[in-house]
């Protein structure tokens, strides 16, 4: 007991605010691109739909370092775009908290969009056909019935969302890197204490991890219980 207060004590708690502020700043981004993603697709045809649908699941189902890959090379000064938006307007994606940002979302991103398009789906048309005799606008429509109306789903997606992008490893890693105090995650930082031999420490960054993974799934039972609430079980 006094080892692990005296590494609590000792901590860097740098990798656990940079991997909390990448979670919260994929999750906003993940949270309309999501959104906006889910109506479109709702609303296109069958082709478009099952084409589009692959397209947006498919960080979810590949590996990380794959999707890491491809973003390595989609953002490296050697590449185009790479070029183009260091030399226009100096923004460095390689090795960069920007980095971090962008693998969190790509990888975070299939979560929101499938729990918002699921939820999206479980609405009754009814109420949409009602609020355009009220003389509603469309965006109206979308953000005063529809998305109140799949509240319980995106909820969901969006707290998951979070959890998986605080949660990032394996794109985090090959886009942004591991700099200490810049692009170092909790998850790396576990990687590296293990890969030193030092199992105390990496145990005590673990038990961090699983009590903020608790509070996640948590908070979601509790939110989404608050919205079952007048729903007959049987």
């Amino acid at each position: 007991m006094e080892e692990i207060l005296a590494i609590l004590k000792e901590l860097d708690w740098s990798p656990l605010y940079i991997s909390l502020k990448t979670g919260v700043v994929a999750t906003i981004f993940s949270f309309f691109l999501g959104i906006f993603a889910a109506r479109k697709v709702l609303k296109a045809g069958p082709k478009f739909k099952a084409v589009a649908d692959g397209i947006l699941t498919l960080p979810m189902v590949l590996p990380p370092t794959v999707a890491g890959f491809f973003l390595l090379l989609l953002f490296s000064r050697r590449r185009p775009l790479g070029i183009f938006l260091f030399e226009t307007f100096d923004i460095k994606i390689v090795q960069t908290w920007t980095g971090c940002i962008i693998a969190a979302t790509v990888i975070a991103f299939p979560l929101m969009y499938r729990n918002a398009r699921a939820a999206f789906e479980q609405i009754d048309v009814n109420l949409i056909y009602a609020a355009r005799t009220l003389g509603m606008s469309e965006i109206q429509i979308f953000w005063k019935v529809a998305v109140p109306s799949a509240g319980p789903g995106i909820m969901s997606g969006t707290i998951l969302t979070f959890a998986r992008a605080m949660g990032e490893y394996g794109a985090t890693s090959m886009l942004a890197g591991n700099i200490p105090g810049k692009t170092g995650t909790i998850s790396q930082r576990i990687a590296m204490v293990i890969q030193d031999g030092n199992y105390l420490t990496a145990g005590v960054w673990v038990v961090i991890v699983m009590l903020i993974a608790f509070g996640i799934i948590f908070l979601m039972n509790l939110l989404s219980g608050r919205n079952m609430k007048q729903v007959k079980r049987w």
